[in-house]
């Protein structure tokens, strides 16, 4: 079986040009292997004519992985490939409904969607294909589900749940207190190093989604946890050659922590703090945009302190914020404020009629 030579092109052109992280590379890849498998089994299940090609039954994992090439030398076009660059929209039209057959979400389709949209502009640039073949067909319309956030005093029962009489309790609380200090995914998280932090001038180097870097804030009650965290990890890495220096937070054996294991020890905490069980890393994000929203923050900083690329991605979180702008109108419309101390008044005016008529029926007696 022959190998696809656009597809490590293209790899190779997300990681290199694109700056795109290896797991996003190979994610990518997963998409297109599958698309492919899919237009092999079409090919081979239609007849063949002068415009199709001889039919491939199997496909390498290896292909559609990133490999740390940075060329790709020029081959003759093998048979997977002239099947890619052969397709048309009726094609990717069926690919999509097939997905719909094997009930993806609407989400997962829109981003292998968007994987094949990518991946046929690169074709274009490449003058492999003259027309692309995605670009007539419609992004599925998605559900927009609003992200879910704690309220402050959840966090605040959250960060104080890891103990702090012990090292990796310490590194917890210092672990936790960092997410929602900072708004930093578990990803950049993990990637900290100890020279990321600068104590004195209380901010935070972070190393953000396709290779961009993002200078935020931190507060100092995340700073005094994490210098207590480090006073428990400096003595243990004396004691333990193999402790990787330069991370910032270590697991057991001294090496960098996973995000996996970051999840780990939150189910651990959302537990003993009695919170809901399905609350992931990700939700302290949520919190942190949505609470810095509801106190004052202007929408563009938000987005800055996130590192997202487009102002409509942040935009979400003012959806959450809708019953702090309601508080903000009825306490500052005149009409809002004079309907309230109306009803404020209505039960003292009842109680001052009642009296008036309970005095008239004594009388009465």
């Amino acid at each position: 079986m022959e190998n696809s030579k656009t597809v490590p092109e293209f790899l190779n052109y997300l990681k290199f040009e694109k700056r795109f992280s290896e797991h996003t590379a190979n994610c990518y890849g997963a998409d297109l292997r599958q698309f492919t498998e899919f237009l092999v089994d079409r090919s081979e299940s239609v007849p063949q004519t002068t415009e199709h090609h001889q039919p491939v039954t199997s496909l390498p994992q290896q292909q559609y992985q990133h490999t740390s090439t940075a060329t790709v030398t020029a081959e003759p076009m093998t048979n997977v490939d002239k099947i890619l660059i052969s397709i048309d929209s009726n094609d990717v039209r069926a690919y999509l409904g097939r997905l719909n057959e094997k009930q993806y979400s609407k989400a997962t389709i829109a981003r292998k969607l968007a994987t094949l949209r990518s991946f046929y502009k690169f074709l274009m640039k490449r003058n492999k294909v003259g027309v692309n073949p995605v670009a007539s067909i419609r992004t599925p319309k998605q559900e927009k589900r609003l992200p879910h956030f704690l309220e402050y005093e959840e966090v605040k029962r959250l960060l104080q749940t890891p103990p702090l009489d012990n090292w990796l309790g310490a590194r917890d609380r210092a672990i936790l207190e960092t997410l929602y200090s900072t708004g930093m995914r578990v990803s950049e998280l993990v990637g900290l190093n100890m020279d990321d932090i600068d104590f004195l001038g209380e901010i935070v180097h972070i190393r953000g989604k396709g290779k961009k870097e993002r200078i935020n804030p931190i507060g100092s009650s995340a700073l005094q946890v994490i210098q207590h965290y480090l006073e428990f990890r400096n003595k243990r890495a004396q004691n333990n050659p193999n402790f990787e220096t330069k991370v910032l937070f270590l697991n057991k054996h001294g090496k960098r922590l996973s995000t996996r294991s970051v999840r780990r020890k939150m189910d651990k905490y959302l537990k003993m703090a009695g919170l809901d069980p399905s609350i992931s890393p990700h939700t302290l994000r949520h919190s942190f945009a949505t609470h810095m929203l509801n106190n004052g923050a202007d929408l563009r900083s938000v987005q800055e302190l996130l590192g997202h690329q487009s102002l409509s991605t942040t935009q979400i979180y003012t959806h959450l914020t809708t019953r702090k702008i309601k508080d903000i109108y009825q306490n500052a419309h005149p009409r809002e404020k004079m309907q309230q101390q109306e009803q404020e008044d209505q039960p003292q005016d009842q109680a001052e009629k009642n009296q008036t008529q309970e005095q008239t029926e004594n009388q009465q007696w």
